[in-house]
């Protein structure tokens, strides 16, 4: 599973309908591949940070490169990198942990 399909499935609780689109139970539709790339799109980022900060992580940027999320903190080339590095070492960290409160809302 690679870091994209880690967050939709992780963090927004989405389902791969086809090889090349989402469904998103909560709001009822599909969601393209190519409409979410949040490694390379910053909208698509921000998507990730507005989800945890629905779940109590504080996010924190330096606006450039470098992303957190609590204590969790990651680098990428862009920002949208960073925010995807974040969420997905978010995501390893508590399958390692997976005993936490968090875990289980975000599960």
């Amino acid at each position: 599973m690679n870091k994209t399909e880690s967050i939709a499935r992780k963090i927004f609780g989405w389902s791969l309908n086809r090889w090349d689109r989402w469904y998103d139970y909560e709001k009822g539709i599909f969601i393209k591949d190519e409409d979410f790339q949040p490694e390379k799109n910053l909208q698509h980022a921000m998507l990730i940070v507005e989800r945890l900060e629905e779940f109590g992580y504080h996010y924190d940027t330096d606006g450039i490169s470098v992303a957190s999320f609590n204590h969790i903190r990651a680098k990428g080339e862009t920002l949208a990198q960073a925010i995807t590095n974040a969420a997905y070492t978010l995501i390893e960290q508590n399958a390692m942990f997976g005993s936490s409160k968090l875990w289980r809302k975000l599960c």
